[in-house]
């Protein structure tokens, strides 16, 4: 039975992609989560997916929250992600500093787009108890719901929302790196074996190692990113420059469950036991290497 990987279709799926398509099916089969991580962790919950690549934050506060449906087995992007800060076309909101005490859309609980809302928060010193959230599901029902006016603004990886703002859909106020490597991947405890996740880990590694080469950033990724995606050439090129991809994908830095943790802690999202967090709660050790 091949492991069911779900996964959100934009430009940093591209070495999965191509690792998909080598593969064939034979033993993984990707599903397509377009709301995102929140979605990917409700499939991971209701048995519609075995593995998720998903966005660090909301998957290391789901567990430090009690989440039993998933451990951490592997790293995916080392890099921070870039959350762009949109608002309606026409709305009356020009900064980061205008949304304090206003509506944020999210694309569900639990979601990046809600986790980083947080940190915006924190940033900008705004109590975090007083954020106000409407769930949209997805980058339509976002811009949708800051163009009729019910939120002021979403936050959405910047170039995956640069082609709505390039068609006049919306407007960037601002943007919000991720204080941490932007994605990780998690794995159901019981559907997921530890031989079958390590294989597939070791595959992605390949796929991943090659599309972070330099050869292929000069070369492969671009066209690929085109055909897949229809991104503008230069959205690609300036992207290219601000990603960078693990060395392997079976390897996660302690100091990236450590760190995240503490900003989470910070803005209200987890909350530490007493004795603090257990590692051992957070990672599957029989598959991933803490480093």
């Amino acid at each position: 039975m091949p492991l069911r990987v779900g996964y959100v279709r934009e430009h940093f799926s591209s070495p999965l992609l191509q690792f998909s398509e080598a593969d064939g099916g034979k033993t993984f089969t990707l599903v397509e989560c377009p709301s995102g991580t929140g979605q990917l962790i409700s499939r991971l919950t209701k048995d519609e997916i075995d593995i998720a690549i998903a966005l660090t934050d909301p998957l290391i506060s789901g567990i430090a929250n009690g989440s039993k449906s998933y451990k951490l087995v592997g790293s995916y992007v080392s890099t921070p992600l870039n959350w762009a800060v949109t608002t309606g076309t026409n709305s009356k909101y020009n900064s980061i500093s205008d949304l304090k005490g206003s509506t944020i859309g999210i694309s569900r609980n639990g979601s990046g787009s809600q986790t980083m809302a947080y940190v915006m928060a924190l940033q900008q010193g705004w109590p975090t108890e007083d954020l106000r959230f409407q769930i949209n599901n997805d980058i339509r029902g976002l811009l949708n719901s800051v163009n009729d006016g019910s939120t002021s603004a979403f936050m959405w990886e910047w170039f995956t929302t640069k082609p709505f703002i390039d068609a006049g859909e919306g407007r960037f106020i601002g943007s919000v790196p991720t204080p941490w490597p932007s994605w990780l991947i998690a794995a159901h405890p019981e559907r997921a074996s530890a031989e079958a996740t390590s294989t597939f880990l070791e595959g992605l590694t390949k796929f991943v190692s090659d599309f972070d080469s330099e050869e292929s950033r000069a070369t492969k990724n671009i066209p690929f990113i085109v055909e897949k995606f229809g991104y503008p050439k230069e959205d690609i090129e300036a992207w290219l420059k601000t990603v960078k991809y693990p060395k392997s994908c079976l390897e996660i830095p302690t100091k990236v469950i450590l760190e995240t943790l503490s900003v989470l802690e910070k803005a209200g999202v987890v909350k530490q036991p007493e004795g603090g967090f257990d590692l051992e709660m957070f990672v599957n050790k029989g598959i991933a290497q803490l480093t």
